[in-house]
């Protein structure tokens, strides 16, 4: 390691001291995250060989089949961080309840948010896979958490980030002063700081969506994605390329290296779902990330940190990324509920898909 380069401990250590009052309790907590993060790294890096591939044949409180990695993983973040006295509690993707603190270490001031590995129906195919972590404040202090003290706005947030196990190792995270990332160096066993104050390129030429559930699209969807998919000779004005991870975090981490648009739009697929992501741990750490880095978020009517989670595993419809693209599909859902839209419908909505030019 080079002596100019800075660890991300030295970094949170320099956040720190731009506020006196500070005791060091955030600066350690997130030294854990770090650490469980590192230790996934290690594991999901071995592959197969570390006898955690496929599915644990369970499903999770969300429907959804667990695969082993998902169980391995969130049992990591559980024991990396429960001991330091830093959480008065947790929530994770893989548990129905809040996590209580075990009576034997003593509780802290902050509250912990994970999706403890995001995409990781990808796992078997070796693509890339993560993790995503939100901090609040607990509201009553250093005791026991309830469902309630969880029910935090976005805008509470103290700290959002991820970490990408891809061809490197990276973690990204906002403290509220812009995003940076910080690149695994597996022989030092450190993040190095790699890529300081992160930002959203403004002009976009790139979405992501899953085009199986066109169908199922409010026609503010579809004549968006119709509008990139006339290219050049289209109303944009320009082409676009569309592209589709499985991986919430991978699609993020492209947004902040080179631009574009990711879209879970809400469908009529599952009436009884009002989106797909998870608000607490996807939807609102992903966001403020992307604000923080000049982007915009939303359900594609409303701000995402605006909202008051009413439940701990609520779903949200997610829209984010390049702030005038996003800003674009919240006019073009006004436009549809005001019916001014209607000139748009025949050839965008009935006559053309994504596949079907008639």
């Amino acid at each position: 390691m080079s002596t100019r380069e800075k660890t991300i401990t030295e970094f949170m250590i320099e956040e720190q001291r731009r506020f006196p009052e500070a005791t060091g309790d955030f600066t350690a907590l997130l030294n854990y995250v770090r650490l469980a993060c590192k230790r996934i790294s290690f594991i999901v890096g071995r592959g197969v060989l570390a006898g955690a591939h496929g599915s644990a044949d369970i499903d999770n409180i969300q429907g959804e089949t667990q695969m082993k990695l998902d169980v391995i993983s969130n049992d990591i973040f559980l024991r990396t961080s429960e001991y330091g006295g830093h959480l008065a509690g947790m929530v994770s993707e893989e548990l129905e309840d809040p996590y209580q603190i075990p009576p034997e270490y003593p509780l802290g001031k902050y509250l912990l948010a994970f999706d403890p590995l995001d995409g990781s129906s990808n796992i078997d195919i070796n693509a890339p896979v993560g993790s995503i972590f939100s901090v609040l404040k607990a509201p009553r202090g250093p005791q026991p958490p309830t469902v309630e003290d969880f029910l935090q706005p976005g805008s509470k947030q103290l700290c959002a980030g991820y970490a990408i196990y891809g061809a490197t190792t990276m973690l990204v995270l906002t403290v509220g002063r812009g995003v940076h990332g910080f690149t695994l160096d597996r022989g030092f066993g450190e993040f190095i700081l790699t890529h300081p104050n992160m930002t959203i390129p403004a002009e976009a030429n790139e979405f992501a969506i899953n085009a199986s559930n066109e169908r199922f699209w409010e026609p503010p969807v579809k004549r968006y994605v119709a509008e990139c998919l006339a290219g050049h000779g289209g109303v944009r004005g320009k082409d676009f390329n569309m592209r589709w991870i499985a991986s919430l975090v991978a699609e993020v981490h492209r947004i902040l290296i080179r631009g574009g648009l990711f879209m879970y739009p809400e469908d009529t697929k599952d009436p009884s779902k009002a989106g797909r992501l998870r608000l607490l741990y996807e939807a609102n750490p992903m966001a403020m990330l992307v604000e923080q880095a000049g982007g915009a978020v939303s359900t594609g009517r409303n701000r995402i940190l605006d909202l008051t989670p009413t439940h701990l595993h609520q779903r949200v419809p997610l829209i984010l990324g390049c702030k005038a693209e996003v800003e674009r599909i919240e006019r073009y859902h006004w436009e549809h509920e005001q019916g001014l839209d209607r000139i748009y419908s025949s050839p965008l909505f009935k006559e053309r898909s994504l596949f079907i030019q008639s």
